[in-house]
């Protein structure tokens, strides 16, 4: 039997400063018995997935308000597929409008989460998945 924590990383992509929605869920995965790692603010997709691997974390959550998500959320699942750790699971929160969502996905984004979602939708999410 695994008895290993499920560890995952919360980072903010980009330029945003606001953080409120990133370290609610973190502190929810953490009530929820999960290993959490906090990037803080204003990381580069590069320094997100060098975390991820010395952290040797199953799962990176993503959170972003600014609106480019398109450009820094698939350049993090892409850097994972070069350093051959695309077995990390990657979701996104924060504002994403509808239509971007498809793209995300397609681009190995596993789900979206809005605001609003409750935060057992996304614990249970990870925990089915790692």
């Amino acid at each position: 039997m695994n008895s290993r924590k499920i560890r995952v990383l919360i980072a903010k992509p980009g330029l945003d400063g606001h953080d409120r929605g990133a370290k609610v869920v973190a502190r929810a995965l953490r009530d929820a018995g999960m290993e959490v790692i906090y990037t803080g603010l204003r990381q580069t997709p590069e320094m997100i997935v060098e975390s991820a691997l010395q952290e040797d974390v199953d799962c990176i959550g993503l959170s972003i308000l600014s609106g480019a998500h398109n450009a820094l959320f698939p350049r993090v699942t892409e850097l994972l597929r070069e350093k051959g750790a695309d077995d990390i699971l990657v979701i996104g929160g924060g504002i994403i409008p509808e239509d971007d969502i498809p793209g995300l996905k397609e681009a190995g984004i596993a789900e979206v989460f809005g605001p609003g979602t409750p935060l057992g939708e996304i614990v249970e999410y990870i925990r089915s998945r790692v």
